[in-house]
């Protein structure tokens, strides 16, 4: 049996999107077109890879869950092969699909990416926002070449780029009893917490756990932007990472906290001797754009 890799690549955009409509607008090409290309690939495999129904729409059958991983190794594949070839003839080309939380796309990328542009510039670059465990789903079913993503890294391996720790954002309505303390002690606090997702969820729960705090959710927001206001309304004190807090630009204080919580930031993927050339290049330029580079380590 021949594999047709155009359908492949149809399959997966619908998989995506979940929708024949959006696809075909997507990849310009008609409706039927892309319908016919899904039948002739789940007739060539003989096995049904959506399941449809009127008002429900359409889902991925666990069937068609299982292609769809192995379809973006395959395009993945594909990549590779024309990006080595290109290689070959100096003239690197290709995309690379980064998966990234929003700190990071802030603070790090946009350097590098004008970086990697300069000296690659007929290489497409995809960015995809999330969570850090999005990106590391991402990572995990293919959907991106590489994520960056906060610690603990299991079961990818990882090149590091920082270290990161839990910073308290101070409301007003607090400030004149938190000047003269040196740090925000957790324990005292842990009923006024305001706590912004981001990665160090695990790390958190581990610390909180170790010096016996109970982890209360009072308030806990998905964004740095959500946390700063509700701070500033004197709803609780924010707990934040400050790597995710430098991304936003605010004038309320800033404490470190007691027990201090730390996590670290790197590049994940499957292996990183199996990347594509244009993926391989880009970790390249932010290893040489990061201060200090970076430290590879593979998670056990």
């Amino acid at each position: 049996m021949v594999m047709n890799m155009n359908n492949l690549h149809i399959f997966v955009k619908v998989a995506e999107k979940l929708n024949f409509t959006e696809a075909s607008k997507e990849l310009f090409i008609s409706q039927p077109a892309v319908s016919k290309a899904v039948k002739n690939l789940e007739k060539s495999l003989n096995i049904q890879l959506f399941m449809r129904h009127k008002q429900n729409g359409l889902w991925l059958t666990e069937a068609g869950k299982d292609i769809l991983v192995l379809a973006r190794q395959m395009i993945s594949i594909e990549n590779r092969i024309f990006q080595a070839a290109y290689q070959k003839n100096k003239l690197l080309s290709g995309k690379v699909t980064i998966g990234s939380f929003p700190a990071v796309s802030t603070n790090i990328l946009p350097q590098a990416i004008a970086l990697f542009r300069s000296k690659y510039p007929l290489i497409q670059i995809d960015l995809i926002e999330g969570t850090s465990a999005q990106v590391k789903e991402w990572v995990g079913n293919r959907t991106v070449d590489f994520g960056i993503a906060a610690s603990p890294f299991e079961p990818f391996e990882h090149q590091l780029l920082c270290s990161d720790y839990m910073v308290a954002v101070i409301p007003e309505a607090y400030d004149d009893e938190l000047k003269k303390e040196k740090y925000v002690e957790l324990k005292k606090y842990q009923n006024d917490i305001i706590f912004c997702k981001g990665g160090h969820e695990i790390a958190m729960s581990k610390t909180f756990q170790q010096y016996n705090i109970e982890l209360k959710e009072n308030l806990t927001v998905q964004n740095a932007e959500t946390l700063i206001n509700m701070v500033k309304n004197n709803l609780g004190i924010g707990i934040i990472s400050n790597f995710t807090l430098s991304s936003v630009s605010h004038r309320l204080a800033k404490k470190d906290i007691f027990p201090r919580i730390t996590r670290d930031i790197g590049i994940i993927t499957y292996a990183f001797d199996d990347v594509t050339p244009a993926a391989h290049e880009f970790i390249q330029v932010l290893s040489q754009y990061h201060a200090g580079g970076f430290h590879k380590t593979k998670s056990p």
